[in-house]
């Protein structure tokens, strides 16, 4: 390894037993464990965030099979690639009796044409493929490549495991320089930094490091620390799996009725990067799914804070989206509203569509009078209380059909109550 490469590179792991993390795959016992040690390997897929060790897994995988290791990355291979990768695995075989693992990093950029172009060479034996991806494989690859390969999911690592990676670096002979030392603190701010990320950690050790000789120090100190890891810290992609958990865990935790939960995915979405007028659009979208008519007001706080992040920007901004989400996390909760709105949905796309009845429909024209429009119709505010008992607004087909059944929480009692005294007098209106 060149002095130059980068410490990640350096201190990479080269056997299991050098590997840190995901227990729950690698110890004896589970099948991928097992796979590797008698080095009857298969096809699979690596699940899970970046700097986790997808990469180095699957080079370790390739050493203890001793076979050829092809790397592809997926942002910048196409088929071209593919089919030179497949001539050479079948000449390792043919003149080596060697087998080969292609490794494709980030599989699940290859578009369907190119991901389909793998199976026939997976199925006939040509090379083992390993794919790693930070993408949900159910959602980026196709099925067909799925069928054909195992998926195993990395976890994030904990923060044994990156003390771990961290003691290793420091006593490596290939990665750090004699005599340095790392105070206790610095280390877990370097951990914390980290964010489960391995490579991130060893990349902030590295400038750490660096930093400390610059200043002729001998020792990493949590202010050297700091200087290196300054600015926002926290895991957040725009598409990845991490955005989706965290729009989901901020979503549920306002229906759950939770504000410090709330408040927490806010805040870790908003210091990760995520897009404050994006979480805006999705407030006002669980102020309406969520809390409806249960309380009307949430669909009011929720817009205010959308225009003050509009307007205002940070810090001012954000500040309002927190008061939105502990506003509706406490505020009664009603999906009735969202209920109805998909049922009557799912009505539409099985009936068609229904005619309009003749007395709901406007006259403007003789013709139209005589063909009936508008004939029969009651105008509610000459009718008692401004309810025209019995009549129906549905197309005929539909008339009688209930679809938004308010419940028992907030605004809703009164709104229910109301709905029960009126169609009470169209029960009496029609018998």
């Amino acid at each position: 390894m060149r002095p130059s490469s980068p410490l990640a590179e350096r201190v990479r792991p080269e056997t299991l037993s050098e590997f840190a993390g995901q227990a729950h795959i690698l110890s004896k016992g589970k099948p991928l464990y097992e796979s590797i040690q008698s080095g009857q390997l298969h096809s699979l897929i690596l699940w899970g965030p970046p700097g986790v060790g997808k990469t180095t897994l699957a080079r370790i995988i390739a050493g203890h099979a001793d076979a050829d290791f092809i790397a592809l990355s997926a942002v910048l291979a196409g088929v071209k690639d593919i089919r030179k990768v497949v001539e050479e695995a079948k000449k390792s075989r043919a003149e080596k009796q060697r087998s080969t693992i292609l490794f494709v990093d980030e599989v699940h950029r290859f578009n369907k044409s190119q991901q389909d172009a793998f199976l026939p060479h997976v199925e006939a034996g040509v090379f083992i493929f390993i794919g790693a991806t930070t993408e949900n494989p159910s959602f980026s690859l196709n099925n067909a490549l799925l069928s054909r390969a195992r998926v195993y999911t990395l976890k994030p690592l904990q923060e044994p495991d990156l003390e771990t990676i961290l003691e290793s670096a420091l006593s490596n002979e290939l990665g750090c320089k004699a005599g340095f030392s790392i105070d206790r603190n610095a280390t877990k701010l370097l951990i914390s930094a980290a964010d489960s990320d391995a490579r991130r950690l060893l990349n902030f050790l590295e400038l750490s490091i660096q930093l400390a000789e610059g200043q002729n120090h001998k020792k990493v100190t949590v202010a050297i620390v700091e200087g290196v890891i300054k600015g926002g810290i926290r895991r957040f992609d725009n598409h990845g799996e991490d955005f989706y958990n965290q729009i989901s865990a901020l979503h549920k935790s306002v229906r759950g009725s939770d504000p410090d939960a709330s408040i927490y995915w806010l805040r870790r979405m908003l210091d990760g990067g995520c897009d404050p007028l994006y979480v805006a659009r999705r407030i006002v979208r669980i102020a309406s799914e969520d809390i409806g008519n249960a309380d009307p007001r949430g669909l009011q706080v929720a817009l205010n804070a959308w225009e003050t992040q509009e307007k205002l920007g940070s810090p001012e901004g954000e500040l309002a989206l927190a008061q939105a989400v502990s506003y509706l996390a406490c505020a009664p909760k009603s999906n009735a509203v969202y209920n109805a709105f998909n049922t009557v949905g799912a009505v539409i796309k099985s009936t068609g569509s229904l005619p309009v009845p003749y007395h709901l429909r406007n006259a403007p024209t003789k013709l139209m009078k005589e063909e009936g429009y508008h004939k029969g119709y009651r105008y509610a505010h000459t009718e008692p209380n401004a309810f025209a008992a019995g009549e129906n607004y549905l197309p005929e087909e539909l008339a009688g059909q209930i679809y938004y059944e308010p419940v028992n929480r907030g605004l809703e009692i009164k709104i229910s109550d109301k709905l029960a005294q009126l169609r009470k007098l169209n029960h009496e209106a029609k018998n």
